[in-house]
């Protein structure tokens, strides 16, 4: 009963908003058109074809085009949360584009950590994956990152980056297809390769996977075409409403640190604002008896405010306000 009185209040909503706006008397009839149809969920075209890491996916054949479908919808009608993901990409794709490009990794693969951790260097999963590339803490060690209760590197944006690179190019080596790497990030190797010979086939177009398997590498896809025009999929953004790169001092330590707090009051800063920058950092403090040199990020006071300088927009096509 509840659902046919909530569809029936929508209809009515919905009639009175239609009402409303087609009620002037210097409206045209083909603005009142163009406002009826703005009150209608219309859903995004699906192109023929879409281009990942430098390799043609056809859209064509109804089971890519439907899962396709189903993200590309999905990301555009969660409003608040993709247009969220663009504004945390403005921070970080400055630091994490230059480090693939480094280890030859194509520059599409930034979208993984979107989908991966919505771009939140914090972010922890379930099953215990962390960081923003939502890394596993064995496969963190297996790949070069320092994680026990004190330290853990998968929350290091630069080295869990460094580290999933080296992952990537690992499974480039022995799949020779983008796709097939991006799929194995999120099931494992050993599955996609035992799918691979199980199935006979060798794309992953064609395979059968584990639901979030299979929908990992369309919302990858689906994500991209979002981020390439983002008023397209009606995400309206200007300038200032992109979270500002903040310029960082790095202060190296090599000896135990007792107390965050007391550097933080050194540096001008709040514990909670070291943390923030530093959330790899597991506890209050750093044993450190062995020496090891590491390096904090500590934020500028004078570069953590809104409207101190014009805004650095990463892609101009994420906004209204850039050519």
């Amino acid at each position: 009963m509840k659902k046919y009185i909530w569809s029936i209040a929508t209809l009515i909503v919905a009639g009175v908003t239609v009402g409303v706006l087609v009620s002037g008397k210097d409206v045209s009839k083909a603005k009142k058109e163009k406002m009826l149809v703005s009150t209608v969920t219309s859903f995004p075209d699906i192109p023929e074809k879409v281009n990942f890491a430098g390799e043609q996916v056809d859209l064509t054949r109804y089971d890519a085009y439907e899962r396709f479908d189903r993200e590309l919808s999905g990301f555009t009608y969660l409003h608040s949360t993709t247009g969220m993901l663009i504004k945390r990409a403005n921070r970080f794709f400055p630091i994490i584009v230059p480090i693939l490009k480094k280890n030859g990794i194509p520059e599409d693969f930034k979208y993984l950590a979107v989908i991966e951790s919505s771009l939140n260097p914090r972010a922890i999963s379930g099953a215990k994956a962390g960081g923003m590339w939502q890394i596993m803490p064995a496969t963190g060690k297996e790949y070069g990152l320092e994680i026990n209760d004190s330290i853990d590197e998968r929350y290091h944006v630069e080295k869990s980056t460094e580290a999933a690179c080296r992952y990537l190019k690992k499974a480039y080596d022995k799949y020779g297809n983008w796709a097939l790497v991006a799929a194995s990030y999120n099931g494992g190797m050993g599955r996609i390769s035992k799918e691979l010979s199980n199935q006979d086939v060798d794309t992953f177009f064609d395979m059968w996977l584990t639901e979030e398997t299979q929908r990992y590498v369309y919302r990858l896809l689906a994500i991209k075409q979002i981020f390439s025009a983002p008023y397209q999929y009606g995400f309206v953004l200007k300038s200032d409403q992109l979270y500002k790169p903040i310029e960082t001092k790095v202060l190296p330590i090599d000896t135990t640190v007792t107390s965050l707090v007391n550097i933080a009051k050194d540096n001008n800063v709040t514990y909670g604002q070291l943390k923030e920058f530093n959330p790899w950092i597991r506890g209050r403090g750093i044993p450190n008896k062995s020496g090891k040199r590491y390096e904090l990020l500590v934020p500028l006071q004078e570069d953590m405010y809104y409207g101190k300088s014009n805004p650095v927009v990463f892609e101009n096509q994420w906004v209204i306000d850039r050519d």
